[in-house]
């Protein structure tokens, strides 16, 4: 794990948390979802595309019926703090995402009865003084688009451009972002940073995302940690996990997310909690693995999940991960705990078809230490 000292801290509170439990009064999704406009990038999309129109794969696993407790479910939106547009898709322009990604609060949309495609000008930056609730709600019509240029979100507590608000920015509890029924397209970081998030970046505080697509996002293809092209997070509060609830990370062949690990989500130190999700067509395109081997530039794990660190915990219920690609490990999930104190738990998941890597000590596709706790309940990994 390379990463400095002054931007992380390695968590050292384990959580596991029981999302895959029917518990009363729990919410199920099903296919539910987006009907966002989706999009364009890395994967081959055009302008043209049926994703750019309001097409491409649902949000979530459609076969996924787990319960969601209630601090992973969508945040309430009925009285906005900002609506971006006036009810006409002129209305809705980077400018405006941008300004009101930068003045919090509660965002939705009005851009008309219209799947619609923003793309962004300039990356959408949260400040960590706006909140502590930000929510961004696209009302399952909205894509934001990086142009295949830049990254579309950004949230980083110990960055000072986006103001400190405590003492203790690797461990502090805001902003609480939640983004929902949005898709994110062609977001792309790379030779932006050496971090990886082509299309959400989020360091510090807490990150929620319901009812959301991930298509053709890119981050650098090489590097021995860099990662999710999807998303990459570091530093979630008090080592709370980062909720991932009915979201799709490719879905089909032409909307896959690529990096050079991770190719759907990538973390330092966190912890996930992935309900009633989809990941497919997700490729971790580095070679050399980590640390690299000589005479290669690193990565290529993890075509779907990439997690490091330690002292935490992977949890998926009613998620499927199938034909992601790796070069090198995990071609479904790469898990390194590096103190040796992490677990993973899957229920009512299926992991089949991901291609290629090695060094899979427990059960095919998933790469981890041997003496890594993975508890399986009616779940198919083959």
């Amino acid at each position: 794990m390379r990463r400095s000292l002054d931007l992380m801290v390695c968590l050292s509170v384990a959580v596991v948390l029981g999302a895959c439990a029917d518990d009363e009064g729990g919410e199920t999704t099903g296919t539910g979802g987006s009907g966002a406009a989706s999009g364009a990038g890395t994967g081959g999309e055009t302008p043209g595309s049926p994703a750019h129109e309001g097409g491409g794969p649902a949000a979530g696993n459609p076969d996924g019926a787990c319960a969601v407790p209630a601090e992973a479910r969508a945040a309430d939106t009925s009285s906005p703090t900002t609506v971006i547009g006036d009810g006409t898709p002129e209305s809705c322009t980077s400018a405006a995402v941008v300004a009101a990604v930068a003045g919090g609060g509660v965002i939705t949309f009005d851009c008309g009865p219209d799947p619609i495609t923003i793309t962004l000008e300039e990356t959408a930056k949260i400040f960590n003084d706006t909140g502590p609730e930000i929510v961004i709600d696209g009302g399952g019509l909205v894509t934001l688009s990086g142009g295949g240029q830049r990254r579309i979100l950004y949230m980083n507590t110990c960055d000072e451009a986006q103001v400190w608000t405590t003492p203790n920015c690797d461990n502090q509890d805001h902003p609480r972002l939640t983004v929902q029924n949005l898709t994110f397209i062609e977001g792309d970081s790379t030779d932006e940073d050496d971090e990886g998030g082509g299309a959400i970046f989020a360091q510090g505080g807490r990150l929620k995302v319901v009812n959301s697509r991930f298509f053709n996002n890119a981050c650098d293809p090489t590097g021995p940690d860099v990662g999710g092209a999807g998303i990459r997070a570091f530093m979630q509060y008090n080592g709370l996990p980062l909720h991932v609830v009915n979201s799709t990370f490719g879905g089909a062949e032409g909307y896959g997310n690529a990096c050079a690990n991770g190719g759907g989500i990538s973390s330092i130190g966190v912890s996930w909690t992935v309900i009633n999700s989809l990941f497919s067509h997700n490729r971790a395109l580095g070679n050399g693995g980590n640390p690299a081997e000589a005479g290669t530039p690193g990565g290529g794990s993890g075509g779907a999940i990439y997690n490091d660190g330690t002292t935490m915990t992977l949890t998926l219920c009613g998620t499927r991960i199938e034909r992601n690609e790796v070069n090198a490990h995990g071609s479904a999930i790469f898990f390194v705990s590096n103190d040796h104190s992490g677990n993973i738990v899957i229920d009512r998941s299926v992991i089949t078809g991901n291609l290629g890597g090695s060094w899979y000590p427990t059960y095919p596709q998933i790469s981890n230490h041997d003496d890594t706790p993975i508890a399986v309940t009616d779940s198919t990994i083959e």
